[in-house]
């Protein structure tokens, strides 16, 4: 291709404003009259608001953070053991008779409540009041590795 070859594209011509009335964006160059939005100059700062107190300082402060990868539970007291009055348990069991709701999250033992009977539970995480209690009733905790957010390996390089 040799510069002979090339074609021009249309360009779209910029308006040119304030050019006289018969001009079509003539006088006051599509701005209106007076006030100050048709003034020169700069406009108004990011988030003014026309001296109404801006939304920024309407909306409290966001005090600390929420981690990223943080762990949410699902919870289930030792109380609620004592009332499904069954031998062995662990999340299947729990959601079935609507003691936890269904999901993916990993199942944690609190150790609220008095528990009597011997029961084996299977969870992910348990306090250690939890497995106290449990344990005098004659019961059994199975702490099961929580699945975490798999992360990819360091690679450590070799000198």
């Amino acid at each position: 291709m040799k510069i002979h070859e090339l074609s021009t594209t249309k360009s779209k011509s910029i308006k040119r404003l304030g050019r006289g009335i018969s001009g079509g964006q003539g006088k006051t160059a599509g701005r209106g009259t007076k006030g100050q939005n048709s003034r020169t100059g700069s406009k108004f700062k990011p988030g003014f608001e026309g001296g109404q107190t801006k939304l920024a300082m309407r909306l409290p402060k966001a005090r600390g953070f929420k981690a990223l990868n943080r762990t949410e539970y699902r919870v289930v007291n030792i109380s609620d053991l004592e009332d499904l009055a069954k031998k062995t348990v662990d999340a299947k069991v729990l959601e079935d008779a609507g003691v936890i709701r269904t999901g993916k999250n990993p199942l944690k033992l609190l150790g609220n409540g008095t528990i009597k009977t011997a029961v084996t539970i299977t969870v992910d995480k348990a306090s250690a009041s939890a497995v106290a209690a449990v344990e005098k009733a004659g019961g059994k905790v199975i702490i099961t590795p929580a699945k975490t957010k798999t992360q990819k390996p360091v690679q450590k390089e070799s000198k």
